[in-house]
């Protein structure tokens, strides 16, 4: 099983900062960092750490080719990593004095995906592989429904949630992974229980796994749920958290392991992740998440 993962790739400036800026408010920043970045690519690299083959799909522009690095760095296949005209995805990211974050996304490069792009990566996998998707470059309604046509199964990350998941074909969803807030967005509940409720009654087939910040993380389909507590840290940055749970998440789906096992072994790599800066380099390898659970 494949997995191929039609994505961002953000170059993140990370600003750290006393409180998440006000309107019309000026505050000096107390520290910059420049990352690599994006939910696609932060995802790739969380599967390839924890052991998967991926290969990442999505476009750059010529400020780009660092991601063609990082690849060969981390193990991910880059042959469906092309250049568009002009600027690739930035992003500038506000880290405040209790790691929380706050993003201001430019899509650049990331949203200059074609048809006949998409028809040519598809058509190199087989039913049964994995596209992984998030909202964070165009095209979605017709990769999910290549994609589907083609048997794949399909993962979403629906993050950021706006007005272009409007016309995604969300029963073709095989397994939808999100935090509280794109919840609440989907099904118009806050309460978790009721956005599990809600996304089961609409999409009966689907897999769910909702991630609640500090109150851990609910896997639920028709038949079962799950909760998985976190494990506690001190927190320096929570960027990449979500994209880590997702990347073990469905390392540990192709796996084979069960779903309690996978939450946990989910929930100790994005533990460690928030302890470090920055989002790839935070990301640990499974060597060192197995290893952290034995020691519990």
């Amino acid at each position: 099983m494949k997995v191929l993962n039609i994505g961002s790739m953000n170059l993140d400036h990370v600003y750290n900062v006393d409180h998440i800026i006000l309107p019309g408010e000026t505050q000096a920043t107390t520290g910059l960092n420049l990352f690599l970045g994006g939910k696609g690519m932060n995802q790739s690299i969380a599967l390839a750490k924890a052991g998967v083959e991926v290969y990442h799909g999505g476009m750059i522009g010529k400020d780009g080719y660092a991601f063609i690095d990082a690849c060969k760095e981390y193990g991910v296949h880059y042959d469906y990593i092309r250049e568009a005209e002009g600027n690739t995805g930035h992003t500038i990211i506000q880290i405040d004095r209790n790691a929380q974050n706050s993003i201001l996304l430019f899509a650049g490069t990331n949203d200059m995906l074609t048809e006949s792009y998409v028809d040519e990566v598809i058509a190199d996998f087989e039913e049964g592989d994995i596209l992984l998707l998030q909202n964070e470059v165009n095209r979605l309604p017709y990769m999910v429904d290549k994609a589907y046509e083609k048997g794949m199964q399909i993962a979403l990350n629906p993050s950021p949630f706006n007005e272009k998941l409007n016309d995604v074909d969300m029963s073709k969803i095989s397994y939808f992974l999100m935090n509280e807030v794109e919840g609440e967005q989907i099904t118009g509940f806050s309460e978790p229980e009721k956005i599990i409720d809600r996304v089961v009654e609409l999409y009966p087939e689907a897999k769910i796994v909702l991630t609640l910040g500090n109150d851990g993380a609910i896997y639920a389909d028709k038949n079962v749920r799950y909760h998985q507590p976190i494990f506690k840290v001190q927190a320096v940055d929570t960027t990449a958290a979500g994209d880590t749970f997702t990347g073990y998440f469905l390392a540990g789906i192709i796996e084979g392991m069960e779903i309690p096992e996978i939450l946990k072994m989910s929930a100790k790599a994005s533990s460690i992740a928030v302890t470090r800066q920055g989002a790839m380099p935070s990301i640990p390898y499974k060597e060192e998440v197995l290893a952290s659970l034995k020691e519990d």
